[in-house]
């Protein structure tokens, strides 16, 4: 098995402390929830990063991860890859018969942790993830680690992750604060419901936590400090709860800088998947008292 290696792996206390609080609400969802994906509605609202992050810190935890690369139209995970020279064969390798599946699985410099990427670009990505192996492909991973994070394509732009969804125990919306409008993410989430795919929730990404509202976490930013890191962008730490239903409410903050926020922390909220979005005004509101407000914009999230 090829081995890759990840750049820039540091993030501050925080932030490991944020995606913590998300796997412990995954694993909460239930143990059926094996195979977990990950979707936004536009690009550039923090998926690919999130799916990287939730799946190290599984692997973290000594689970078994593999982390799928899904998104066959605008992959950005190869960017965050030390290149060698030499082709690393991936998803569309497999799904075009062009390599069997232990050909295109790589392991990491991360423990517990392997990927497939999701090789070069294909002109008709629906047809084959839509295709007999790629469902094949999923059903032999389940055998093999207790955890398959599978990346995909927006789901307010393209098909695709509905495609994959009806392969997968459970869905998590990504959503960028105050970028993505209200009805925008409510019929993101209607056609994610159409596959048949349990939402487990949604994760409120780069929200800013300098905003009046954040104040009472600020005594937490004096001991966490520092920042995401230049490869990750400008992201802090995010917040994670979960319900007795299985329904998961996580935010990501963002202070909009690069350097020490000085205030914010991770918190919880319990909000169901059909409440998780909310007007940009309110986006930097502690989490219990956000609601909903129709014909307001609501938070978004970044690829």
């Amino acid at each position: 098995m090829r081995q890759i290696v990840f750049k820039n792996q540091s993030i501050t206390t925080r932030l490991e402390e944020s995606f913590k609080s998300l796997r412990t609400n995954i694993q909460f969802c239930g143990a059926d929830k094996q195979v977990i994906l990950l979707t936004s509605c536009v690009a550039g609202e923090g998926k690919s990063s999130t799916s990287l992050r939730l799946g190290i810190s599984l692997a973290e935890l000594g689970k078994r991860v593999v982390l799928v690369d899904a998104d066959l139209r605008k992959s950005v995970m190869l960017g965050r890859i030390v290149r060698d020279g030499e082709e690393i064969l991936g998803l569309t390798h497999y799904l075009t018969r062009q390599a069997a599946l232990q050909e295109v699985l790589c392991s990491t410099n991360i423990p517990n942790f392997h990927v497939i990427t999701s090789g070069p670009y294909s002109p008709n990505p629906a047809e084959l993830l839509s295709s007999p192996a790629f469902a094949a492909m999923i059903k032999a991973l389940r055998t093999a680690y207790d955890y398959i994070i599978v990346d995909t394509a927006p789901l307010g732009t393209v098909i695709d992750a509905a495609i994959v969804a009806k392969c997968c125990d459970g869905a998590v919306l990504v959503i960028e604060a105050g970028k993505i409008n209200y009805r925008f993410v409510q019929d993101t989430k209607a056609q994610m419901e159409k596959s048949g795919c349990p939402i487990l929730g949604a994760i409120l990404n780069k929200v800013d936590i300098k905003k009046p509202g954040y104040g009472r976490y600020g005594k937490y930013g004096k001991y966490y400090g520092g920042y995401y890191g230049d490869y990750y962008g400008d992201y802090s730490s995010p917040s994670t709860s979960s319900r007795s239903d299985g329904s998961m409410h996580h935010h990501h903050s963002s202070s909009g800088s690069k350097t020490a926020s000085g205030n914010g922390s991770a918190h919880a909220a319990t909000r169901p998947a059909s409440q998780t979005a909310r007007p940009a005004a309110q986006a930097a509101k502690p989490a219990q008292t956000a609601k909903p407000a129709q014909g307001k914009s609501a938070g978004g999230a970044e690829s």
